[in-house]
């Protein structure tokens, strides 16, 4: 038997294929270009789902003809995806409009507003969330300011929702899916009537809720057609992004943590805390795991600048002449703290973490004697660690245990003085793993067909590529180094 597992992002659609034990058979993406992001207005970014449906179906041919497996050995589907995607749906089962996606800024003011109405204290006891710009404020954007298409809306759904919608014409989606859009009511479990009543939102429009690793909806005669998949498997899991990496990396128990630092980076913990007092600079969605009796709360923290301050050191004071693997050995000749050059990188929009200001990336203590392009590097690299470890300390206070931190091996965590500093100044363990978000997906999918019970049966020693452990010797150097840092960042905060 195989399974198939999907990662719907904005860039690109990826597949893999496992086995039945979970071993890889093969990777693909499409397409190789990045697809295209509209933005109509400032602050707008829209895509066109059905461009999503279209390259997965080629994607799902192309990764079959290059497998050389007959697409009758496929028993199961995956499904991961972007997260807080807003797609609308009519009775025909057609888009009705570009999907508002996960980096769209329009309902920023309306989810301030929902906040306030509500009140503090019951979004943080029933949704463990403020609604932010997440997919139910989206949702009133859309009633408020393009009443038309609202009138035609059957269902509201979720990237992944989608996908699965085009494979098996069932409209379904799933309690982590609800409670990424901030629609769920932790304290009832069940679709939150405070949210669909405040927002007027007529609860029809929410689709059937399916659990994780079960028989979610099953391929129907229009949707093999068109993919090229058997008529009949079942679609067994779908989750977002972020907590599919962590599902990706086995981390489904209390205090495991995942990290990702790619463009943005990402903390994401999970705890069985059903109560936030910070949910104001973190998020709280239901793990792939959550059950009423059983919490798994995925606790998450996104920060805007990590990878792409790296990159534009590369390519603006580098001028692209060294690989990162090289910028990396160069920055790793500077002593820990780079000679007194500090970084903030928060220089990608409005920070979370920091009550939603936008104060710009900065540095400070540059003395044009002494410091080269080397100490740029390693302070812009100490600077993105330094904001993941600040944000780390926010979940642990926010009921995160601590325990083994996990990545992926195709991110900054390639850095190993990135990662050093982190592993070093949080006191824990730093664990390298080789694991992609459609390879999850598909395992996902051959564990919701009984192929195994979890994780822990396909990830093994060999698949961890590297671990990192605190530098004892050096601790009080790198600790010294972050309070600066921090201090500098209070400064600038209260500036």
């Amino acid at each position: 038997m195989k399974f198939i597992g999907y990662d719907v992002g904005s860039s690109s659609i990826k597949a893999s294929i496992v086995d039945d034990q979970g071993k890889l058979i093969a990777h693909a993406k499409y397409p190789e270009h990045e697809m295209s992001i509209d933005s109509p207005k400032a602050g707008w970014a829209e895509q066109n789902p059905d461009e999503w449906w279209q390259n997965l179906r080629i994607l799902t041919q192309k990764i079959i003809a290059e497998s050389k497996i007959h697409k009758n050995e496929i028993k199961g589907i995956g499904i991961s995806y972007q997260m807080h995607g807003l797609v609308l749906i009519g009775k025909d089962k057609q888009v009705l409009c570009p999907s508002i996606i996960w980096c769209d800024s329009r309902a920023v003011e309306i989810g301030d507003r929902i906040f306030n109405e509500i009140g503090e204290e019951k979004c943080m006891k029933e949704l463990l969330n403020s609604p932010g710009n997440f997919t139910a404020s989206k949702l009133k954007w859309v009633q408020e300011n393009a009443p038309e298409i609202y009138e035609k809306i059957w269902k509201f759904m979720l990237p992944g929702d989608f996908i699965a919608l085009k494979l098996s014409g069932e409209a379904t989606t799933s309690v982590t899916g609800l409670s990424e859009g901030i629609l769920w009511d932790f304290e009832k479990h069940e679709v939150s009537k405070t949210m669909l009543q405040h927002l007027g939102i007529e609860k029809s429009l929410v689709s059937d809720i399916v659990e994780n690793f079960t028989e979610q909806c099953y391929v129907s005669k229009q949707g093999a057609e068109e993919s090229g998949l058997p008529e009949g498997i079942p679609v067994y899991y779908r989750a977002g992004d972020q907590p599919n990496n962590a599902f990706s990396l086995n981390v489904m128990n209390l205090g495991e943590i995942a990290a990702t630092g790619g463009t943005s980076g990402v903390v994401y913990g999970v705890t069985d805390h059903i109560k936030s007092k910070e949910s104001v600079r973190i998020n709280n969605f239901a793990h792939i795991n959550h059950t009423k009796e059983q919490p798994r709360i995925g606790k998450m923290l996104c920060l805007n600048g990590a990878g792409i301050q790296y990159s534009w050191l590369r390519h603006q004071v580098d001028q692209k002449r060294h690989s990162y693997h090289e910028i990396n050995d160069l920055a790793s000749k500077i002593p820990i703290g780079s000679d007194g050059v500090i970084v903030l990188p928060f220089g990608n929009g409005a920070e979370r973490v920091l009550h939603n200001k936008d104060i710009g990336s900065s540095v400070f203590n540059l003395n044009f004697n002494r410091h080269k392009s080397e100490h740029l590097f390693r302070a812009g690299l100490e600077g993105i660690a330094y904001s993941f470890v600040y944000g780390t300390d926010i979940l642990m206070s926010d009921g995160l245990q601590k325990g083994i931190i996990k990545a992926g091996g195709d991110n900054l965590f390639r850095s190993s003085l990135f990662t050093q500093t982190i592993t070093t100044i949080l006191d824990t363990e730093i664990r390298i793993i080789d694991s992609t978000g459609s390879t999850g997906a598909a395992r996902a999918a051959a564990m919701g067909a009984g192929a195994f019970e979890s994780q822990n049966e396909i990830l093994t020693d060999k698949d961890i590529l590297k671990s990192y452990y605190p530098d004892i010797k050096n601790y009080n150097q790198y600790k010294d180094s972050y309070e600066k840092w921090k201090l500098k960042l209070s400064q600038n905060l209260n500036n």
